[in-house]
């Protein structure tokens, strides 16, 4: 199977108020993390990066003055994913709505995407029982990737897809059917 495995920092929490400010990506074929294909941008919005966001995440003005705006940078987003399933951790209430609402926000045409929220693979694992935030799973698979700085959208894809791999792998262990429902969304054309 093919996935994208991304994340989105953005300046806040509501995508009809608030913006992207960094996209990630890294791709993943039939169980394996294809380090050598990732997809990483800055992405320069039209309001000020609130202070509070900025020590979250670490990205400044400094970091988005120069980047491409939001429909290049998710014109090029586009692109890197092609005709792959993509994936993100609680992207069904974050990062697809952030990534419709800015396409409308542009006027950018949007084409049909599948997508996976990997919190179905936390809760088809452990159901119930505690949080399936990405901290708590890295937690219950005794994953630790020091290099990878955790709200830096860079360093959480390669914690996604790490958790997602091995997620993945306790439910289907030749990875070569999907365990949970993929959804359909949208991303620009």
């Amino acid at each position: 199977m093919h996935l994208v495995i991304f994340d989105l920092e953005t300046t806040g929490l509501s995508p009809a108020r608030h913006e992207i400010i960094q996209i990630a990506a890294i791709r993943m074929r039939a169980g394996r993390i294809l380090t050598e294909e990732t997809f990483a941008t800055f992405v320069q919005p039209t309001q000020p990066i609130p202070a509070q966001i900025s020590g979250y995440t670490g990205i400044t003005r400094a970091h988005v003055g120069d980047a491409p705006r939001p429909a290049e940078a998710l014109v090029a987003f586009s692109r890197f994913v092609g005709d792959a399933t993509l994936v993100a951790h609680n992207g069904h209430r974050f990062d697809l709505p952030f990534i419709h609402a800015t396409c409308a926000r542009h006027a950018l045409p949007v084409r049909p995407v599948t997508y996976i929220d990997s919190l179905a693979l936390s809760r088809q694992l452990w159901g119930g029982r505690g949080g399936h935030g990405l901290d708590a799973v890295m937690a219950r698979l005794c994953l630790s990737l020091p290099d990878a700085r955790r709200h830096d959208a860079r360093g959480d894809v390669q914690i996604l897809a790490e958790t997602v791999r091995q997620m993945w792998s306790q439910l289907s262990p030749d990875f070569q059917t999907c365990p949970v429902t993929r959804n359909p969304g949208s991303i620009a054309q």
